[in-house]
């Protein structure tokens, strides 16, 4: 069968072996009519697999020859019967002549394995195997073939349980694994600088003994048995001196070994004992599907891994959350750097993977990710404690280092001195800020500033590297609710791209996000759609190549269609960054578009089916990412609002006190998003009658607005600002007339009026005047 035609019958075989017989065969005969001869060539295949099941799994070479114990193969006596694999059997042995007393693991392998140069390579190695003398390594001591042509290897015997079996049967916790897996690298780096590369690392050969530790067993071994042959005769004689599950690509491919392939061997461990499972999800297991996942599929991230285990647990859910949160981070991109299917993108030796290890034990940055500002600064921060006036700087610093780690990952190695340029600008921007006073909260706006003005300065001859800073710090103008200034950041950014040659599409597609977002949250969808609308075709054809960014820009243009009217065409654009989000396995971007969703349903008066989706939303991001996240509170927002129009008050008044409480931690009280609850839990006080807890919040949100209305800035945005005091002192009058201090209220009320006068707010001051009217008619004035 040619490779073409086994591309399209592979995914169609793997799909009919998921079903049952009876669908099978109703699949098949739906096959059959669209095409007769792949519905017969895949009946053929699943009649082979069901009557022939372990026909792969017989080796072609001959098996060895009954052996007892007791029994003799060259000087050493056999006592008993270790293990049998694939290349033979593992026996307890002594020496039979006497020479020494010990007793060691003698390793028989099957005839066939003896090629003619096999007693030529025994001699030539074994000297420098014997020589290998490390604490943890369990060392060879002879190799030889017998006089009836049996090889034999004697190694020292070393009672023990697999690692992996070991951790898990005595319930390691995390540190203990770890300092395990330091032992291992120890060994195998001592090995490689003797220039020797083990080339078949895995679980049964790293052994744990009662006492604690760590030897590794067969180094050299499988360097023994390479004869240099072409892949073709491995093939043949049906033995691999490699274990599949543990082998590197390169070795797959038949391709030279170095000590990069046991540095891949140990990262397929290192997963093993962080997550007790294996780092491909596979359907079949079978041999061909493992060197495809080996060659092609992308690992999964230990993080990700027990966290699907969780979803499947029961009493050690909360456990394997925590578990899962331990990893999420370095130890994931440790183990990704070691899984890369390119040697040169592994660590470049094992001293390299054990100290990265050692940094991350120590909470500092490691080599395996991008050395990007918003990670160092994290780590910057969790060593030496900032004073944190608010929750505005925890919020923003986070953004940034989210932004900066979105931008460090796209630079590509032939771009290392602009983005080491880049790098080193923003890092000086941020230790610079080092200088705040101890207790003295750090003015996040003015450094933004500061360093934008730098960045004028340092990069004027790198207009790439100005636009990304541009965008970056458009992005944290953004986080702090500053739309406007962050508009005339982006826009700025959009001229220098222009003048950009090498500007990628990744970043042009993040610039006309970013313009589409600031737009939409400065109330202009129509100019957002306008903007975006002509770069669909673009984000369409790169979808495949820029996930991340396509999936970002039908979200954003998919909002302004919501706040437009368009609500079908924003569906379309939800559901298209959904799918792209889930495969990418983005679970931030998921949870946003199920916001995005639901929030379609509310518009529609669907009001059950949009407060389950908020509710699968918040599940969603409780378990994936946390309770703490800034989208629990645009979440708990849209939940208070359809539960007020269901009349469900009480809840309602819950959820919005709720999200306000996370939205002052992570937002600060400044922000619009925070302001904007703290109005509605105003008015969810009011309909319950409380108004001394109405009073205290309006009084807060006036105080607040009074403070953005007269800072100026945008006329507009001034405009918006005094319109909403208005409505704010309207309300206000109102729960002050309910608690019978008619001062306040008529007070309050006439700050509405001159308020909508000034502004020339005809509508504001129709309403303003209409209450203020009521007012002075109750207490008969």
């Amino acid at each position: 069968m040619d490779p073409e035609r086994w591309q399209r019958i592979s995914p169609l075989l793997d799909a009919l072996f998921e079903l049952e017989p009876p669908a099978r065969e109703l699949r098949l005969a739906q096959l059959r009519e669209e095409d007769p001869a792949l519905a017969d060539e895949l009946q053929t295949l699943i009649t082979l697999d069901e009557s022939h099941e372990d026909f792969l799994s017989e080796p072609l070479i001959p098996p060895l020859s009954a052996l007892r114990a007791g029994g003799e193969v060259g000087p050493y006596r056999l006592e008993r019967l270790l293990g049998e694999g694939g290349m033979g059997q593992v026996w307890l042995a002594a020496r039979a002549d006497g020479l020494y007393q010990r007793r060691v693991a003698l390793k028989l392998l099957r005839p066939g394995l003896a090629d003619s140069n096999l007693r030529l390579r025994f001699s030539r190695e074994r000297q420098i195997l014997a020589r290998l003398a490390h604490p943890h390594i369990a060392r060879l001591l002879d190799a030889g073939i017998s006089s009836d042509g049996l090889p034999y290897l004697a190694l020292e015997y070393v009672e023990g349980e697999p690692i992996t079996d070991y951790c898990r049967n005595h319930q390691l916790p995390l540190e203990q694994r770890l300092r395990m897996f330091h032992q291992i690298c120890d060994a195998v780096s001592h090995a490689h600088a003797n220039l020797i590369v083990h080339r078949d690392l895995k679980p049964s050969n790293i052994l744990v003994t009662p006492s604690g530790d760590v030897r590794l067993l067969d180094f050299g071994i499988a360097k023994l048995l390479d004869s240099d042959a072409p892949m073709i005769e491995q093939t043949r004689t049906g033995v691999r001196a490699f274990t599949l599950h543990y082998a590197a690509p390169e070795q797959v491919r038949g391709e030279p070994v170095t000590t990069m392939t046991d540095v891949y061997a140990l990262g397929v461990v290192l997963f093993e004992l962080l997550t007790d499972t294996k780092p491909y999800r596979l359907k079949r297991q079978t041999d061909a599907e493992w060197e495809e996942a080996i060659l092609a599929a992308d690992p999964q991230r230990p993080s990700h891994t027990v966290l699907r285990r969780a979803e499947d647990a029961g009493a050690d859910v909360h456990a394997l959350r925590r578990h899962a949160r331990m990893l999420s981070g370095d130890l994931d991109n440790i183990v990704l750097k070691t899984l890369s299917k390119r040697p040169e993108h592994r660590y470049p030796s094992v001293e390299a993977l054990a100290l990265d290890m050692s940094r991350y034990e120590a909470g500092r940055p490691v080599q395996a990710r991008p050395q990007n500002l918003g990670y160092r600064f994290g780590k910057y921060l969790r060593r030496h404690r900032w004073a944190l006036a608010t929750g505005t700087l925890v919020a923003v610093v986070l953004t940034a280092a989210l932004a900066i780690v979105a931008w460090q990952a796209r630079q590509a190695v032939a771009e290392a001195g602009r983005a080491q340029a880049m790098q080193d600008f923003m890092v000086g921007v941020f230790e610079s800020a080092r200088g705040t006073p101890e207790g003295q909260a750090l003015d996040l706006r003015g450094l933004l500033d500061d360093s934008l003005d730098r960045g004028n300065r340092e990069l004027a001859l790198q207009p790439r590297a100005r636009a990304e800073l541009l965008g970056l710090i458009a992005r944290l103008r953004i986080g702090l609710g500053d739309y406007r200034e962050a508009l005339v950041l982006l826009n700025r950014q959009a001229g220098v791209l222009e003048t950009a040659a090498d500007a990628p599409v990744s970043l042009q597609l993040e610039s006309l996000t970013q313009r589409g977002q600031a737009l939409r949250l400065l109330g202009e969808p129509r100019q957002c759609i306008g903007l975006m609308q002509p770069a669909l075709p673009t984000a369409r054809r790169e979808q495949a190549q820029l996930p991340p960014q396509v999936s970002e820009f039908y979200s954003q243009l998919g909002r302004c269609r919501r706040d437009n009217g368009e609500r079908q065409g924003a569906r379309q654009l939800f559901e298209r960054s959904l799918t792209l989000r889930r495969d990418d396995r983005d679970d931030v971007g998921t949870v946003e578009n199920l916001i995005d969703l639901a929030n379609l349903q509310a518009d529609a008066g669907q009001s059950g089916a949009a407060l389950q989706g908020y509710q699968q939303a918040r599940t969603q991001l409780q378990q994936k990412v946390g309770a703490r996240h800034a989208l629990m509170v645009e979440i708990g927002s849209h939940m208070a609002s359809l539960q007020q129009g269901l009349e469900q008050i009480d809840a309602a008044e819950r959820s919005a006190a709720n999200a306000f409480a996370l939205g002052l931690e992570v937002y600060g009280a400044q922000h619009p998003a925070t302001q904007s609850l703290r109005r509605q839990l105003a008015g969810l006080h009011i309909e319950q009658g409380r108004y001394a807890m109405a009073d205290r919040e309006l009084r807060e949100a006036i105080a607040l607005q009074q403070g953005r209305v007269h800072a100026g800035g945008d006329p507009a945005e001034t405009k918006r600002g005094a319109s909403e005091l208005g409505r704010l002192q309207r309300q206000l009058g109102l729960v002050a007339w309910e608690r019978g201090d008619n001062a306040t209220a008529l007070a309050s009320m006439q700050h509405a009026v001159a308020l909508a006068r000034r502004e020339e707010d005809n509508a504001r001051l129709a309403d303003a005047l209409f209450d203020q009217a009521r007012l002075l008619h109750a207490i008969g004035r």
